[in-house]
């Protein structure tokens, strides 16, 4: 059941002729009561009534005027607007021009979950204006982005601007080039109901958990604290695996490694995996040190020599996921960092002569697929570029996970004449690494398969010790000539040696090991255990991590996450009294439901009908238990009002210092931490470590507000020879560590390494001179 007709905000009025008077009083009841504008051309006198557009008249158009076509973002509707020509108008919605309200939930649960949208106030001037552009236009086209959220917003649109949602007045591309757009304006459609039903579920969803467990938290764990349907179950898992490190019993092991010695000289090494038949498995140094000393001095027999061919197939092209996953681990960017940079590409930039162009497809999809046009352009420029072995005989074609929706294309770039290499002088540094990075990955998609030559030899001592060496080499490096998936790993060439061949033990080395905990997650492992469970879909991702984080219920170390003590206790509450929801497999199971929606396949109703049934239990039964007493634990301070012992409370925002003497003395303070250096502006206090609102690491004085002083390196006990400024530390990504003046205008302070974006003149002065 769609429920486009069941949102109605007000009783509806029949548009009737009125006074100028009248017009004015109508105007400010409107304005009072904060109806929603719908702006029907030349019918000013319900300009702002809240009917809905199905009992509307239909939208009348100006057939004299131009084709307003409405996008998302301002920097796409410049790009599209140079490809449509002076026919048409291109506006920008600026994202959600309608919501849910903020002060109150907004859903009629007890009648089939009725949303109640209102205009967002913050965006008047850009809804008047469509509102005025749609009234002298000739037609409508709802060209927001190709997704659920997109649709929705098209819906929205169609709303406010009385467009009938059934006509064609949908469009959709999947890349901003002059040839998807053209192609869209020949397929337009209506609106997809089913897409704005399962976004609206998710909205929906999200909202009546976030407005129902939120206030319970209130009450039984702490005030301020926030819920959310998917991000709660990203921290329980977070801290389950906390729990398993912690938890954790190193087991020690050992493990003999042998170097060996060929006739002809040549050195190779192996490793001990059986003694006698038996899987080697050494618990102690004793039993290591024993069979060091019983085959250190004897000869290795070589038992079998085998050698096999391997073909190794390119990664596929990228998703979300796959790309947020490699823009943390290639470039160290950040979920939310490289989904913002893609945005950029995608919407498009100025690229010298050839205008504001986008450089990439789509960036939120969950597809490996690839055009067949895009295909063919593809293995031309291989052969052209590597030569015809490493174009493969076939084009490479991927498999889809179950779940995948495969709306749209994988990321690409949009065309193969704009290279990372001819691009460079137009984009900003990090811009380049990630379109770098998109067109590596998909060139490597689509040629030729490594080929390899992997080679075993296995080495028997006194009949009983059996070592083992592998080696391999390339034979035919295929796509990795592009780009590499995994690290490299050394892979030594093995001597030529065959069956029955007789080497000399050079040495015999035991090593003691101990078995390692489960790593924690950083943003890629837990996007990819995410993706794996099916929790949230690509596009959720990068605002679930950042929400986490900044609800204080994980920190980032090490770029890894650790739960905080809050992050514990909230999760602990959640699932003792919330394991139906809370978990996930039902989380899972949910999203299935919504792509149901999407597909058609199942209802908006019975969907949240379904969800609420069992929320609505569990929420009556955790209203009974008692709030939950977070022990206080005692410091080494003593609070300076009253000289009572100060004590680690918790609150929204972490762990914080209170007076025990509460009520009577309502002191409280951060809790900071020293770095032992004095401050040198005011001479009186000490710079401590303190922490941005974005939770970004920076040192100021302990004295402010009376002492502004900051920094954000680390300070050190040094003072610059040159200005007298205090020296500070910064620790790079590779881990070295380097001193420079803090002082940003002194001279011995090494130079920021920035790189302009060229102009056109500039290039073509560049170019000039090489054609010289």
């Amino acid at each position: 059941m769609s429920i486009k007709r069941s949102i109605v905000i007000g009783e509806p009025k029949e548009p009737k002729q009125e006074t100028k008077k009248k017009k004015a009083t109508v105007k400010k009841k409107v304005a009072k009561e904060a109806l929603t504008p719908v702006g029907i051309v030349r019918d000013k006198s319900i300009v702002a009534t809240s009917m809905p557009p199905e009992q509307r008249q239909p939208r009348v158009y100006n057939p004299d005027g131009k084709v307003l076509v409405i996008v998302e973002s301002p920097a796409k509707s410049k790009t599209i607007e140079k490809f449509l020509g002076p026919n048409y108008i291109v506006k920008a919605s600026m994202g959600h021009l309608r919501d849910l309200p903020k002060s109150q939930m907004g859903i009629d649960i007890d009648h089939d979950f009725i949303p109640r949208y209102s205009n967002l106030v913050a965006r008047k001037k850009v809804i008047d204006d469509l509102v005025a552009h749609a009234d002298e236009s000739s037609a409508v086209l709802l060209a927001t982005d190709p997704d659920r959220e997109g649709e929705a917003i098209s819906w929205h649109l169609a709303y406010i601007l009385n467009v009938d949602t059934t006509s064609n007045c949908r469009i959709t591309f999947n890349e901003i080039t002059k040839t998807a757009v053209a192609e869209a304006l020949q397929h337009p459609r209506t609106v997809d109901m089913n897409m704005v039903d399962a976004q609206q579920a998710r909205r929906v969803l999200d909202r009546i958990v976030g407005y129902k467990l939120s206030p319970l938290l209130w009450k039984k764990v702490c005030k301020g604290l926030s819920a959310g349907r998917v991000q709660s179950v990203a921290v329980r898992l977070i801290c389950e695996r906390e729990r398993e490190i912690e938890a954790f019993v190193p087991q020690e092991y050992w493990s003999i490694e042998g170097r060996f010695k060929t006739k002809g000289n040549e050195e190779f090494s192996a490793e001990l995996t059986h003694v006698k038949g038996d899987k080697l498995d050494i618990t102690c140094e004793a039993d290591a040190l024993a069979i060091k000393k019983a085959i250190a001095d004897q000869e290795a027999t070589v038992t079998s020599v085998k050698k096999s061919k391997r073909s190794r197939k390119a990664a596929p092209p990228f998703t979300t996921s796959t790309l947020q996953q490699d823009g943390v681990r290639k470039l160290n960017f950040g979920a939310k960092r490289t989904m913002m940079i893609a945005q950029h590409l995608y919407e498009g930039l100025e690229i010298g002569s050839y205008g504001h162009v986008g450089l990439i497809t789509y960036m939120r999809t969950d597809s490996t697929r690839i055009s067949k046009d895009m295909q063919e352009q593809a293995r031309d420029y291989i052969k052209r570029t590597y030569g015809d072995d490493y174009c493969p005989a076939k084009p490479n074609v991927y498999g889809k996970k179950d779940s995948a929706q495969d709306a749209h294309e994988a990321i690409r770039p949009t065309s193969l004449e704009l290279t990372p290499k001819m691009v460079e002088p137009f984009v900003s540094r990090d811009e380049l690494k990630l379109y770098t990075l998109i067109w590596n990955r998909f060139m490597a998609s689509q040629m030729a398969s490594q080929q390899n030559e992997s080679t075993t030899i296995e080495l028997d001592i006194d009949d009983a010790y059996t070592f083992k060496a592998t080696g391999s080499r390339i034979l035919f490096p295929g796509f990795s000539a592009v780009y590499e998936d995994s690290k490299k790993e050394d892979t030594p060439q093995l001597p030529a040696l065959k069956k029955c061949d007789v080497v000399e033990t050079v040495l015999i080395d035991p090593e003691q090991h101990f078995t390692q905990p489960p790593a924690r997650y950083s943003e890629a492992s837990l996007i990819k255990t995410l993706e794996e469970l099916g929790i949230g879909r690509p596009s959720t991702y990068a605002p679930i991590l950042d929400t986490i984080v900044s609800r204080n219920y994980v920190e980032m170390n090490n770029k890894q996450f650790i739960p905080t003590e809050l992050g514990f206790v909230v999760v602990d509450f959640l699932v003792n009294y919330f394991e139906k929801i809370i978990n996930t497999g039902f989380t899972a199971e949910l999203e299935e439901e919504l792509d149901a929606i999407a597909n058609g396949k199942d209802t908006y109703v019975k969907v949240l009908s379904n969800f609420y049934d069992i929320f609505k239990q569990e929420l009556d039964d955790a209203s009974d238990v008692d709030k939950i007493q977070i022990a206080s634990m005692e410091s080494d301070e003593n609070c300076e009002l009253c000289g009572h012992p100060m004590v680690y409370k918790f609150g929204r925002y972490g762990k914080f210092l209170a007076c025990s003497n509460f009520p009577d003395c309502k002191n409280t303070k951060p809790i900071t931490v020293s770095t032992g250096v004095a401050c040198p502006k005011c001479g009186e206090g000490d710079i401590v470590e303190r922490k941005s609102k974005r939770g970004r690491v920076f040192y100021g004085c302990n004295r402010y507000p009376q002492c502004d002083f900051t920094l954000w390196d680390k300070p050190t006990h040094e003072f610059c020879d040159t200005c007298g400024s205090i020296i500070v530390e910064k620790t790079y990504k590779n881990g070295s560590t380097k001193k420079f003046c803090s002082n940003e205008t002194c001279p011995t302070r090494p130079p920021k390494k920035t790189r302009k974006k060229k102009t056109d003149d500039a290039v073509k002065k560049e170019e000039d001179t090489k054609s010289e």
